[in-house]
Formats: C-alpha cells, sequence, structure tokens
C-alpha cells in the first residue's frame, strides 16, 4: 500500500537543554513527548502508537507507554542506532495508510554528558562482532577515521574540504540560542585543531549533549483538522549495509538504498530538494552520505561542499541549527533532530538568519551504526503542507 501522503509530520520538538544532571532519561522522554504533542495541538489520550529505541529504559516501549499514560494499539521498539527515529517514522506512516492507527508519538532522550551511555555502550559491547573489533582497537573514532582515510586515498578528497562541512554547521549554529558550540570556526581552525585519529581532527567530530526530542505522526485526515501546519511524508527508505563478510566498501553507505528509495516513493530527484538534514556524526559522515543520496557523484563530494554550498544560502543549506556538529546530538543518535529540523524550514519556523526562502522540499536522512562497519540508515522526504 503506498505511503506518501498518507501520513504528515504534525508536531514537532526539542529539548532545549544540553547538560541536565538532574533529570532521568524517563523524565526527558516525557518532557518531549509532551512538547511534541503540544506544538501538534494533540494530548496523550489522542496518542494510539508509540515508538522508541534502544534510549529507552526499561521493557521499552511498554515500559515507557506504562509510565506515559498511554493506551495504544500498536507499540514499536526498532532499533537502528541514530536513524531509528526515521524508520519509525517510516513505519508509523505505513501503519496509518494501512489503517491501524491514527496518531503516532515517537520520542528519543539519553544522558551521555552526566552520566548515561556512551558512544557504543553497552549494546555494542555485547554484540557479536565485538570480540573481533573493539578487542583490536575498532573503537567510534577509528572506524569513521578508517572511512575518511579511505575516501582521501581513492578521491583525493582533503581535511580543508571535510573542514567546509564543519565551517558550515558552525556558521549555522551561531544563530541558535540552545546550540551547544555556538562560536562560528573557520577552515584553518579546523584543520589546526588537535589530530584524534587520522585524518579527523577534534573538530570534525559531533558533540555530546543529554536531551532529546519527539516527533508526532498523524493521518491525512486527523491533520487536516488540526490548526498547526503539518509537513507530508512524502518518500521514505531504508537501507543495511554490513561488513559483507569482509569484502567492505569504506566509502559507501546504506544511503545507496534508502535514498533512490525514497526519491521513487516521493517522484522526486535530488534537484527537486530545497533543504538536506543530514546525520552528522563526524565530517566524513555528511560527505559520503551526500553523494550516496545522489545530491553529487561518487568521489565528487570534495568539490560538492566546497566554498560554502552547505550554507544558508548555498547550493544546498545544510543542517541549519548546527546539526550534531555544532547544536546537539541527544544519546548520541543524531537522526531525531534531523527531522525536527527539517519540519521547522518546511514551517518557515528556522532562524530568520538561515531560513531556506520559499522551502517545500526536504530531506532528511540518519545514520545508525557505523561508516565503517555495519549500519541502518534511514531517509525522508518531507512537503510543506497546508
Amino acid at each position: 500500500m503506498p505511503i506518501s501522503g498518507a501520513a504528515h509530520i504534525a508536531g514537532v520538538y526539542e529539548h532545549p537543554g544540553r547538560h541536565l544532571p538532574d533529570v532521568t532519561v524517563p523524565q526527558i522522554h516525557a518532557a518531549v513527548a509532551a512538547g511534541a504533542l503540544a506544538d501538534a495541538g494533540l494530548n496523550f489520550d489522542d496518542v494510539d502508537a508509540y515508538y522508541c529505541a534502544g534510549d529507552a529504559p526499561g521493557f521499552g516501549g511498554l515500559s515507557m507507554a506504562d509510565y506515559l499514560g498511554l493506551n495504544c494499539r500498536e507499540i514499536d521498539s526498532t532499533e537502528t542506532g541514530g536513524s531509528s527515529y526515521l524508520v519509525h517514522a517510516r513505519h508509523a506512516a505505513a501503519s496509518i495508510a494501512a489503517g491501524h492507527i491514527d496518531v503516532a508519538l515517537i520520542t528519543l532522550a539519553g544522558k551521555p554528558r552526566t552520566g548515561g551511555r556512551g558512544p557504543g555502550g553497552s549494546m555494542a559491547s555485547a554484540a557479536p562482532e565485538s570480540s573481533f573489533e573493539s578487542l583490536f582497537g575498532l573503537n567510534v573514532i577509528a572506524g569513521y577515521a578508517l572511512a575518511a582515510q579511505r575516501h582521501m586515498h581513492e578521491f583525493g578528497t582533503t581535511s580543508e574540504q571535510l573542514a567546509e562541512i564543519k565551517v558550515a554547521a558552525s556558521t549555522h549554529a551561531q544563530h541558535n540560542p540552545n546550540a551547544f558550540l555556538s562560536n562560528p570556526v573557520t577552515i584553518e581552525e579546523v584543520v589546526e585543531s588537535p589530530m584524534i585519529a587520522r585524518p579527523l581532527h577534534r573538530l570534525d567530530a559531533c558533540v555530546i549533549t543529554d536531551g532529546g526530542g519527539a516527533i508526532v505522526v498523524v493521518s491525512a485526515e486527523t491533520a487536516a483538522k488540526l490548526e498547526r501546519q503539518t509537513c507530508p511524508i512524502l518518500g521514505t527508505g531504508v537501507g543495511i549495509e554490513t561488513t559483507n563478510r569482509g569484502r567492505i566498501d569504506l566509502t559507501r553507505t546504506g544511503a545507496v538504498v534508502s535514498g533512490p528509495a525514497a526519491f521513487a516513493e516521493a517522484g522526486l530527484t535530488p534537484a527537486d530538494i530545497d533543504y538536506v538534514s543530514i546525520y552528522d556524526s563526524f565530517t566524513i559522515t555528511v560527505l559520503i552520505t551526500l553523494e550516496d543520496l545522489g545530491f553529487c557523484a561518487k568521489g565528487e563530494g570534495g568539490g560538492f561542499v566546497s566554498d560554502g554550498a552547505l550554507q544558508a544560502g548555498g547550493a544546498l543549506p545544510f543542517n541549519t541549527d548546527g546539526g550534531g556538529l555544532c547544536n546537539n546530538h541527544p544519546a548520541n543518535r543524531g537522526g531525531m533532530t534531523k527531522v525536527i529540523e527539517a519540519v521547522r524550514q518546511l514551517r518557515g519556523e528556522a532562524h530568520a538568519e538561515v531560513q531556506v526562502a520559499d522551502c517545500e522540499l526536504a530531506l532528511a536522512h540518519g545514520t545508525g551504526g557505523s561508516l565503517a562497519t555495519r549500519m541502518g540508515s534511514a531517509t525522508l522526504i518531507l512537503g510543506r503542507g497546508n
């Protein structure tokens, strides 16, 4: 059953906090849920489906539905790392199109800055591959550094080109009062920051923050009754990339599958998109993802992102809230905030200095797992509703 246009994002909310030592993870989930529902003009009694991922405590959806006082016909705790929340939006849209549910709530929360699970935490330590990878030093940053090094080797990509991505994010973050890093940086400052895993510098990496976010997905019929402007989900795609039994391509992501699927479902092409929210755990993540989504050819990402192309007013504005590189990477899972900023852009609610003029089509993309090993990628294409 086609889902294009059957479901709309009606409410979004991003927790303003980045350092939250005095609240619990369930409390953050509750706060962002209340915020997103209020944004949509709905309440907890309207929710008939709840979605969460591995950041939710206890029995996940069961525990959180009980904690939030929800009366659900459907729960979903699909776990694909940072892309989970885009996968949830796709599942919600499919269930809405099938007539199973009407209002879905999706939440994210975590506290990696103040005692919660850090990058590559307990779930990864129990994975079947852990004794073959982490034992020999393949940690999070080392894996992304391998991907960056390979891209540089194959295509001549430079550290200065990767730095352009951080510069764009920081240029946008200065207009976000909640951004964790709000000072603009230069290419020189990025490449002169300490090397943490060659060829990646400290400023090539995302921030680590407490916080969370939530989105509300509703049927087209419910959307039509709401006073709030909603954003129809036009296309979705999911792609899984693995180590392929050792024959891995370090310059390829799951976006080569999720992107074309989303564009096909929406009946659009990359040239139609006005704004992109791209998962930015590291600068190299953005560059390779842009290639795999089709915004430029494989190997041409370095040239594509140069000369301010990703900045507001550039050829393809991206992450106008500052993204995970500068604004917020709650619970080390950046997919949720990518959807939230895409909705802001489509509603015309981004900061005036970074608002894309006449923004009608936006793409949000999440990457879960690791660029160098296994990942779940998810793509959403959203429209500007009434």
